[in-house]
């Protein structure tokens, strides 16, 4: 038996896009916290300790420590001569501020950079190069070395050459150890330490005179505790980052003119001691790591910045909705329930053609077909069956219920099947529900009572979420809740609702015919209609008491594919009604106001908001952690409070809100992966086909109504379940 070559699974690209872009932006975050030293910062600084193990000649001996070659001897700097050091820069403020004053005294000195700040700030590496200056090694996150393995000194000395190979294209043999003084401050504990960097080829500079400049005691202070007595060399001790400099850069304006006039020279240390330059030109391969180096540093530095940038926009964003939302949901629940309050004349009381589009609904069709039959209001029943293959219309049929109509069709989509059931129709006023959907008795009676307004072209229901007893279920039903009652309010009082949920809604037919009914250019029809009959200049409203009961999907897969269909379907509506931005009338008043908040809050922001989750991330690891938890509870409790307001508007109990933090972590960042597929699928050009949800019948036909409030527990979405 011949064997066959197992075919390689490859990972579709609306898959793999997306879980690029997330990687490379963690990666971003995390070299950034690498970089600015938030995970690796280590501050601590031994005590001075006992130095009977340091060679008396060190101790007594001059700034320049030579450990090389298994020697142990020290340099002094010539009299008349002086080596400035600047440590723990470059800072992009202070290094440009000194930098300017060496240059117009015609000074050299020596600077001794750090890792991070020179991946961060190359340019002015650069500067000191080309300008004359040394470049001295300070480590790369500036730890007290006496506390660490050859293994992490190695590890600092190697990324700081590495910066410093990006940055300006050479390596330096100087070093200078962080939180050191002068030679006698040398002890047990640092010793070995500056004999293992002499035996890696470097040298270690320390200091003869320390200006205290970081202690900001005053200019008069610095100058005098940088000047050396009796004319004698000095290695000074200066910072150029690490806080405000201003009393360095006012000190040392004053200090060089006033030591050269004594006849000092301002010399880099291996010209005051009359030796080869300490900085080498890197080539090579260890050249383009280090640019390479750079260039992510940097790279990772903008993408941050942006990404705060748009964090804030979020933010404003979220909190801007959040108050709109809850503005003018109050005002339309204040509308509805005032007493006495009517759409129109009277009652809409004339009879009512309910269709039922279903594909395969085997497991649910009977439940939404006897729900139908206890409605309160005088109803037509027409089950339009889209060439189901599992006995969907027999199952129908042999129910036997008066006005109950089945209408067999091949296979040819929703939008098809719902224009059949219109042209059957025989009452003006036309409902489409799902074939997953059941009713409540009241619930067509409340749907249609808006049409007393003849303004009015469509109206949406209350779809709520009927299986919401696992846990995916529970998360989308405090995500229906809060997207109908607290969104569809806001759309209704501005007049630019964006959907007409297909599991509940309601249309007059002619205003359907004059729109041309429901088109399959997009994979949102209910979406796409509704646009088209606000630029038609009819009004579209929300029906809160209209209560409609869906099965949501069960699965991830289903909800992957049913959410992956309505945003890329809401992409194609909002761009197929691009031009009511420019037009006049009631199509432009749509253009100008509805257009522009779905497309900011149901397209945009959502794809901006899981930075909110990404800096969640960063600050438990980089830090701070407690302001980080802080913030996010903060948008946690706003998130709340509304949810527990639209909770109090659909008369819900809120335990369910007890899983609004395990949504935000879990469930919420599914619906950013999908949104983002969506977004890839639109810029590539990609098409989705549609894509149909296992039923499993198990949403049942639900008691009358209750003046406490709904008969079943509920949720509800952005848009309605299909």
């Amino acid at each position: 038996m011949a064997s066959h070559p197992r075919r390689r699974t490859r990972l579709p690209l609306r898959y793999l896009l997306p879980l690029v872009v997330l990687a490379a932006t963690l990666a971003m975050l995390m070299l950034r916290g690498y970089v600015h030293n938030e995970i690796l910062a280590d501050h601590r600084v031994r005590p001075a300790a006992a130095n009977d193990d340091v060679p008396r000649r060190i101790l007594d001996g001059g700034p320049v420590i030579d450990t090389r070659h298994d020697r142990a001897r020290s340099l002094r700097i010539p009299d008349h001569h002086i080596v400035l050091t600047f440590d723990d820069g470059p800072d992009p403020t202070w290094t440009p501020k000194v930098l300017d004053v060496l240059k117009k005294h015609h000074a050299h000195a020596v600077f001794f950079v750090t890792g991070t700040m020179t991946s961060r700030h190359p340019e002015l590496v650069r500067r000191m190069v080309e300008e004359g200056h040394e470049v001295g090694l300070h480590t790369f996150g500036h730890p007290d070395l006496s506390y660490h393995s050859t293994k992490r000194i190695d590890w600092e000395l190697s990324q700081n050459q590495l910066a410093l190979a990006g940055a300006a294209g050479i390596r330096s043999s100087l070093f200078r150890p962080p939180y050191s003084s002068s030679a006698d401050a040398i002890d047990n504990r640092s010793w070995p330490v500056t004999r293992y960097i002499g035996s890696r080829g470097y040298l270690t500079v320390v200091d003869d005179a320390d200006s205290e400049d970081w202690r900001k005691p005053g200019v008069e202070r610095i100058l005098r505790n940088a000047t050396p007595h009796g004319g004698r060399g000095a290695v000074v001790l200066m910072h150029d980052s690490g806080g405000d400099r201003h009393q360095t850069v006012q000190a040392l304006d004053r200090l060089l003119p006033r030591l050269q006039q004594q006849g000092y020279t301002f010399q880099t240390l291996t010209g005051a001691l009359r030796a080869p330059s300490a900085d080498t030109e890197v080539t090579g391969l260890d050249l383009w790591k280090g640019k390479a180096w750079v260039f992510l540093v940097r790279a990772s530095d903008d993408i941050t910045t942006a990404l705060v940038v748009g964090l804030a926009a979020v933010g404003v964003l979220v909190l801007g909705r959040f108050a709109l939302m809850l503005l003018l949901s109050g005002a339309h629940a204040r509308r509805t329930r005032r007493p006495g309050f009517r759409w129109g004349e009277g009652p809409v009381t004339e009879p009512v053609s309910v269709l039922v589009p279903a594909y395969n609904e085997a497991k649910c069709i009977e439940n939404t077909v006897r729900s139908l039959m206890r409605s309160e209001h005088p109803i037509e029943v027409l089950v339009i069956d889209d060439g189901s293959g599992d006995g969907t219309a027999d199952i129908v049929e042999a129910l036997g219920l008066p006005e109950v109509r089945v209408i067999r069709q091949a296979n040819a989509g929703k939008p098809a099947a719902l224009n059949r059931g219109v042209a059957a129709a025989r009452y003006d006023l036309v409902v489409m529900m799902d074939g997953d959907t059941v009713f409540e008795p009241a619930t067509v009676r409340e749907l249609v009572q808006p049409f007393a307004d003849p303004r009015v072209g469509a109206v949406a229901g209350n779809a709520k979420v009927g299986n919401k007893n696992r846990l995916i279920g529970a998360w989308q039903h405090i995500e229906y809740v809060m997207g109908f009652n607290l969104d569809r309010r806001m759309y209704d009082i501005l007049r630019c609702m964006p959907t007409i949920p297909g599991a509940v809604g309601a249309f007059r037919r002619s205003a359907l015919e004059r729109v041309g009914g429901m088109s399959d250019d997009t994979l949102a029809e209910d979406t796409d209609v509704t646009m088209a009959l606000h630029r038609d200049g009819w009004r579209v409203v929300y029906a809160e008491k209209a209560r409609a009961w869906t099965e949501a999907p069960e699965t991830v897969q289903q909800l992957w594919s049913q959410r992956y269909r309505w945003s890329y379907g809401t992409m194609q509506a909002i761009w197929k009604h691009r031009r009511a931005l420019f037009e006049r009338g009631p199509s432009g008043r749509f253009g100008r106001v509805g257009l522009p908040l779905v497309s900011l809050f149901t397209v945009v922001a959502p794809l901006l908001a899981p930075l909110i989750d990404l800096f969640l991330v960063y600050g438990l690891v980089f830090g701070p952690t407690g302001k980080t938890i802080a913030a996010w509870c903060a948008v946690l409790a706003v998130q709340a409070a509304c949810a527990a307001y639209a909770f109090h508007l659909d008369r819900e109990r809120l335990t369910p809100l007890l899983a609004l933090p395990l949504q935000q972590l879990l469930y919420r960042q599914l619906m950013y992966v999908v949104l983002l597929q969506s977004w890839i699928t639109a810029l590539t050009g990609g098409r989705l086909r549609w894509q149909k949800l296992r039923r499993t019948g198990g949403v049942t036909a639900p008691p009358a109504s209750t003046p406490g409030g709904p008969p079943l527990p509920s949720a509800t979405a952005p848009r309605p379940a299909d």
